[in-house]
């Protein structure tokens, strides 16, 4: 919404909105903003949910393979957590041939990853959105 759609609904000035929405983002409580695209809008017609175990041996050079994954454009969520897997991460790719290729030629190669499960999403039933309020 806009500032002013804002500070009418806050009951506040223009100016003081803005003034408060600044000091959110420059405290980190507003991350980013940002626009949801439909990801088969532009092709992307697969999504899937990949849990990745770490090879112990390699735990010590666990941030070098997180930097590598946060750079890789198909991975659009990645934690860390607690059970069987290590993490699970949010995939999109254009169909499964090429989510394929992803995990064996890529993701699989990356040195720390001792091995990977997927579940395909068949529907999405309720897309990302903002927090509850």
């Amino acid at each position: 919404m806009s500032n002013v759609e804002l500070s009418e609904r806050i009951h506040l000035s223009p100016p003081q909105t803005m003034r408060r929405v600044r000091s959110l983002e420059e405290r980190g409580l507003i991350r980013r903003y940002t626009a949801l695209v439909s990801p088969q809008s532009i092709g992307l017609d697969v999504m899937a949910f990949v849990m990745l175990t770490l090879d112990r041996e390699h735990a010590r050079n666990v941030r070098d393979m997180e930097r590598t994954v946060k750079n890789f454009p198909e991975i659009i969520e990645c934690h860390t957590v607690s059970g069987d897997f290590d993490y699970i991460l949010k995939v999109v790719a254009s169909d499964l041939k090429s989510l394929s290729l992803f995990l064996t030629d890529r993701l699989m190669q990356v040195p720390g990853v001792a091995s990977t499960r997927s579940m395909i999403c068949m529907e999405e039933i309720k897309p990302q959105s903002g927090l509850p309020t």
